[in-house]
């Protein structure tokens, strides 16, 4: 708390470990060791993101680091969410990106969620298979005590999370009363392929993503069909929204005789009317 109010760090992440993760797989998966060679999670996009000089100094995210940040910043909590399960999405099997959605929320609930309850897990959902993901957030909040579930920003499933595919998570996380979280990192798929360097790249990643799925979560009629549902779009800043706003109310407006968009307002209501969320970046 500072100054009298409660202040969360709505955005931490973890490092996640293939030699730690691999004694966390269930069923008919436990027992399995990597090759040595392939990670569990697939690339984000090919770029190589991670190697830093003095990464020893600087790849300390374990609970213990966590707790220390926690307190000597002097805030309340700190949500967190993976770093290389980003990529979730980008899983072709969908029975394998259930069984490694299982096995990091196993991972981060016994590797930091029991230590301190100021460490407050995301649930990593394998959107692939959305019955198999809303089973998985139940488990997640009621035998965890995670506070809330994870869509990838970017997937192989060439539909947008407005999808009515997706309709079974919606409804578990609104009667779990739980957010959802679109986060970004993955562009593949974005059509950056022609881009050069890693800062073009990173500029457009997060919020390009997050546009995407926030369109079609919105103009599909996503918050009509579940009003009490709220969901997160991390890590891209707060500028997007007013533009974001301002672009999807005048579709809309032009659109709305086509009655492709069963909305029973204006999409920038949403925003205001506490179903849509972002994350401010501290210098903004």
């Amino acid at each position: 708390m500072i100054n009298g109010v409660s202040v969360i760090d709505a955005d931490g992440h973890v490092l996640e470990s293939d030699a730690e993760l691999e004694q966390y797989f269930e069923g008919s998966y436990r027992g399995h060791k990597r090759s040595g060679v392939f990670s569990i999670f697939p690339s984000l996009d090919g770029w190589p993101r991670g190697f830093v000089r003095g990464l020893e100094k600087i790849n300390r995210t374990g609970a213990d680091n966590w707790i220390e940040f926690i307190e000597g910043s002097k805030i309340d909590a700190a949500v967190l969410y993976p770093t290389a399960g980003l990529s979730l999405g980008l899983i072709q099997d969908p029975d394998w990106a259930c069984v490694v959605a299982r096995t990091y929320n196993n991972w981060l609930h016994d590797r930091y969620c029991k230590i301190d309850p100021r460490l407050k897990g995301v649930a990593l959902l394998p959107v692939h298979d959305p019955q198999e993901a809303a089973m998985e957030l139940r488990h997640a909040v009621k035998e965890q005590g995670m506070v809330g579930g994870l869509l990838p920003a970017v997937t192989m499933l060439n539909k947008g999370y407005g999808h009515r595919d997706f309709h079974p998570i919606y409804k578990e996380a609104q009667e779990l009363n739980v957010p959802l979280t679109v986060h970004g990192a993955v562009s593949r798929g974005l059509g950056f392929d022609f881009l050069q360097t890693m800062s073009m790249i990173h500029t457009l990643e997060h919020p390009i993503a997050q546009m995407i799925q926030l369109t079609s979560i919105v103009l599909d009629g996503v918050f009509d069909l579940f009003p009490k549902l709220r969901i997160g779009f991390l890590e891209a800043g707060a500028g997007w929204i007013p533009y974001m706003m301002d672009r999807l109310d005048e579709k809309f407006h032009i659109d709305r005789k086509r009655k492709h968009f069963p909305l029973s307002k204006r999409p920038s209501e949403y925003f205001k009317g506490g179903n849509v969320y972002v994350t401010c970046e501290t210098d903004e």
